[in-house]
């Protein structure tokens, strides 16, 4: 049984050969605890293009920059947009350097490969002519392609690198990692003049250790007549860090679930004052943290999940999310001092009602009232989405509102992060996860949802604060049902609604994401002013929207008149 946390063995050396100086750098950093876990290992080479003023700044830069400032990016990134974030930095740095301090476009460049050992999987980012190659069972296969064209006399120039122009393109690719895999890291003052059979031999051979090997390689290539610097690191996969289901319930189960709590009851360094709620799979209480002095809150798990991994998975994940977000409309997950002997999570304490409440005092508000909640519940969800991780379960019950009329979003047990498509947990996970009544059609088709799903949830939110009904009569319970269901006009419902607000929630409730508003600024503001852009149809009169109804009441009419001339004649 494997621990879901990487390891791994390095070898490395690198010297500068037939040249006056190194231009060539590489790096390991394996961070401990949460890192290690959400973000994994980062090992890297860089190659300094020796035809540059700066070479050597230049992939001292690159690695410097991927080893400190990919842990700096939010865990909740996925590794591929977290590295592409911090070398497109890079390369505009480089690029603008070289521009003002060398004068010119060859001033500060380097070539580049980059991997990330995360829950069993390999994720490699390439520009250059570096190289990562992998040695599993004997067969030695080359990960990276070269980045470099030919032209007459046989030169050969880098057609990629880090810094040489504004615009950079990266390859990406992901591979699966065994126990025993051996990457090997090289500069081409390596691999062009050590053939593949030759590494495989000296990595075969027995040895001291890596670095010796690594030493041993580099010799080869200097007796083989390299000019270049030159760069070995050769990393071997003591544990590619994917969890298998055992242990990872282990992992999960390690702090059992608190026992019910009562009124006046001492637990975990909180006095437990009352309960706040309760339902089949939480309890909500009440708290004071005794060393602060301070009002809280704790969510618990209810006992009745305890044998259930995906819910535990579900449970932890909220309090991790939680942690991630801050917005003073975001209910704010709280880190005790104290070491915790169970399994909850504790939040700050915001006295106020759900929105499910207000709406239930408010039958009909004014659209300023509903500007100012919807708003609110935007910059939210706003946190949520620069973070790179879905609510997917907006609903007027996870929405709080107190009495001077601050809103925070108070739940998000079934938010997702793009980075958990890296974590290869063995537990499945429900893929449909919110409220029927307001989750996005494309869950029900079976596709993957976005920003946009939860700008439909939050347009649902505020149709039904207007008119206590839902967009399309009901939720949609199936793909059936996003088929047939159709959109029901505001005015219908409310009268007093302008037709270019109908208009705005139309367009932000659409079936097709693609049709749909595409930002949450752009709601807000659709729903303050008339947006030109949007068609909207003044109202028909009955007669042209439903002729045969127009006819029968008019009929009924006329034939209501007869009955009272009728009457009338009669009496005289």
């Amino acid at each position: 049984m494997q621990s879901g946390l990487p390891a791994i063995t390095v070898g490395q050396h690198s010297r500068a050969g037939a040249k006056s100086r190194n231009d060539d750098s590489f790096g390991v950093l394996i961070p401990k605890g949460a890192e290690l876990e959400h973000k994994g290992i980062a090992i890297a080479i860089a190659d300094g293009m020796s035809s540059s003023e700066g070479a050597k700044v230049a992939s001292e830069t690159c690695i410097r920059s991927f080893l400190e400032d990919y842990y700096a990016t939010p865990q909740s990134w996925t590794v591929k947009k977290s590295v592409a974030v911090v070398l497109k930095a890079t390369n505009n740095w480089l690029n603008g350097q070289g521009q003002a301090v060398h004068q010119s476009d060859q001033g500060m460049v380097s070539t580049f490969s980059g991997l990330i050992i995360k829950a069993g999987t390999a994720h490699i980012f390439h520009v250059g002519d570096t190289r990562i190659s992998l040695l599993r069972d004997g067969v030695f296969d080359q990960l990276t392609r070269d980045h470099k064209t030919r032209h007459a006399a046989s030169r050969e120039y880098l057609t990629r690198a880090i810094g040489i122009n504004p615009h950079l393109e990266i390859d990406y690719r992901s591979e699966p990692l065994q126990q025993g895999d051996l990457l090997i890291f090289s500069s081409d003052g390596v691999h062009e003049h050590v053939a593949a059979r030759d590494i495989l031999s000296a990595i075969s051979a027995p040895t001291a250790g890596l670095d010796e090997v690594a030493a041993q390689i580099v010799d080869m290539a200097l007796k083989n007549g390299s000019p270049d610097n030159l760069t070995c690191q050769i990393v071997r996969i003591d544990n590619p860090g994917r969890l298998d289901a055992a242990s990872h319930f282990a992992a999960l189960t390690r702090l059992p679930f608190p026992p019910e709590l009562n009124p006046g009851q001492s637990f975990d360094g909180f006095q437990i004052l009352r309960e706040l709620h309760t339902s089949k799979r939480t309890q909500v209480y009440l708290a004071n943290d005794i060393s602060m002095g301070q009002t809280v809150v704790l969510k618990t798990p209810s006992i009745n999940f305890e044998d259930d991994a995906a819910y535990i998975e579900m449970f932890t994940r909220e309090e991790w999310i939680g942690r991630l977000i801050s917005s003073p409309h975001v209910l704010a997950v709280i880190q005790p001092e104290h070491a915790r002997k169970h399994l909850y999570y504790v939040t700050e304490y915001f006295n106020g009602q759900t929105l499910r409440q207000w709406m239930r005092d408010n039958p009909r508000p004014d659209l300023a009232a509903i500007r100012a909640i919807v708003e609110q519940i935007a910059k939210g969800l706003r946190a949520f989405h620069r973070k790179d991780i879905l609510h997917q379960d907006l609903k007027p019950e996870n929405i709080m509102i107190d009495r001077h009329g601050i809103v925070k979003i108070i739940d998000f047990g079934s938010s997702h992060a793009a980075s958990q498509g890296d974590s290869g947990s063995p537990v499945a996970t429900p893929q449909l996860v919110g409220t029927i009544d307001y989750t996005a059609p494309e869950y029900h088709l079976g596709d993957n949802g976005s920003n946009r799903s939860d700008i439909y949830s939050l347009a649902t939110l505020t149709y039904e604060m207007l008119t206590g009904k839902l967009p399309y009569g009901r939720g949609f319970l199936n793909a059936r049902d996003v088929q047939r269901l159709d959109y029901v006009p505001m005015r219908s419902v409310r009268s007093d609604v302008p037709l270019w607000f109908d208009a705005a929630l139309k367009k932000a409730v659409a079936k097709k994401p693609s049709e749909r508003t595409d930002a949450l600024s752009a709601l807000v503001e659709d729903l303050a002013r008339p947006n030109a852009s949007l068609r909207y149809e003044q109202a028909k009169p009955l007669i042209e929207r439903s002729p045969l109804i127009f006819w029968k009441c008019l009929s009924a009419a006329l034939a209501l008149i007869v009955v009272i001339l009728l009457y009338m004649i009669a009496r005289h």
